[in-house]
């Protein structure tokens, strides 16, 4: 998989359970589970480093200052028997130099940031005295204490209800206006998609099938996959049986020659199953993985289709 990522931009990331979202995450981060993973080829880039080339020891230094991550349940993120002010000072004292004292405002700022309230009295709290909400803005709190360029959010609003959730995401729209933080969204919410993302990368099985800018996924998906997956969304004025895409996606160690979703995809033929499609430019900044793209392709009964 590729894609790019511009200062001040979000991307979101979508796709079904066990579809690579979480791993390419770990994966930027040099963090996947060893020996069971590794990373056999490609390259990192962020601020003209190559990520990859970097040892154990350097990805130290980078994690936190150049790039951090929020992680989806607040409550396994936080250690219980540490306060807050703790947990913030532990990254502060990695990246950043100063006495305690100065690391202490420091830690109280970046609370502040997040819109904590009384932050220097939530410094002595610990975890388990604190809602959810709060928790999940002391992970976000942690990800910015050290003014990293790019945060990953991997579904950072699942724990939270809905309320509590358009806070957050508020939230970091606002932190994204003021320093420019770049934000790589995951998510299986098409809703905050629309709400916080610029482009979104469609993943299926470990590849993405579909990028495009927001604005272009919702109003014409190409992607049959991205199509299915959009169709399942509920619908308010709905009343009939809501729809689902049929079958399961493929085992990672066991994948199919051709295109991943052939097997679930009503258009597939049998070059489908055979070979991977090409990537085809369907307009500028919109690109997508299938048969029914190539200008080969010429099945008739799909012609008003791809229209």
């Amino acid at each position: 998989m590729s894609f790019s990522l511009r200062e001040g931009e979000t991307l979101g990331i979508v796709g079904e359970s066990g579809c690579g979202k979480t791993m390419t995450a770990l994966s930027l981060l040099r963090l996947i589970p060893r020996p069971a993973a590794r990373i056999v080829s490609g390259e990192i880039i962020l601020d003209g480093e190559n990520l990859v080339e970097k040892t154990d020891k350097e990805m130290r230094q980078i994690r936190g200052r150049k790039i951090s991550m929020i992680l989806q349940d607040p409550q396994t993120s936080l250690n219980p028997v540490f306060t807050i002010g703790n947990q913030i000072l532990e990254a502060l004292g990695i990246h950043q130099s100063g006495g305690r004292k100065e690391l202490v405002n420091r830690a109280v700022d970046a609370l502040r940031g997040v819109r904590v309230a009384a932050p220097e009295r939530r410094m002595e709290d610990f975890p388990h005295q604190m809602s959810g909400g709060m928790k999940q803005r002391v992970i976000g709190a942690i990800a910015i204490s050290c003014a990293p360029k790019v945060i990953i959010a991997d579904e950072p609003t699942t724990a939270l209800d809905v309320t509590i959730q358009l806070q957050y995401l508020r939230l970091l729209k606002e932190i994204q206006a003021e320093t420019g933080l770049a934000i790589i969204f995951i998510t299986h919410d098409f809703g905050i998609v629309a709400r916080m993302c610029d482009r979104v990368a469609v993943m299926y099985a470990g590849r993405v099938v579909e990028d495009a800018g927001v604005r272009d996924l919702f109003n014409n998906p190409q992607h049959p996959y991205t199509q299915t997956l959009m169709a399942s969304v509920p619908q308010m004025e709905r009343t009939d049986r809501l729809y689902a895409i049929e079958g399961q996606p493929p085992a990672l160690y066991d994948l199919p020659e051709g295109c991943r979703f052939a097997e679930r995809c009503q258009h597939a033929q049998d070059i489908c199953r055979r070979d991977y499609p090409a990537v085809t430019n369907v307009k500028q900044g919109h690109t997508a993985n299938c048969w029914m793209l190539d200008p080969s392709w010429s099945q008739p009964a799909l012609a008003g289709q791809r229209e």
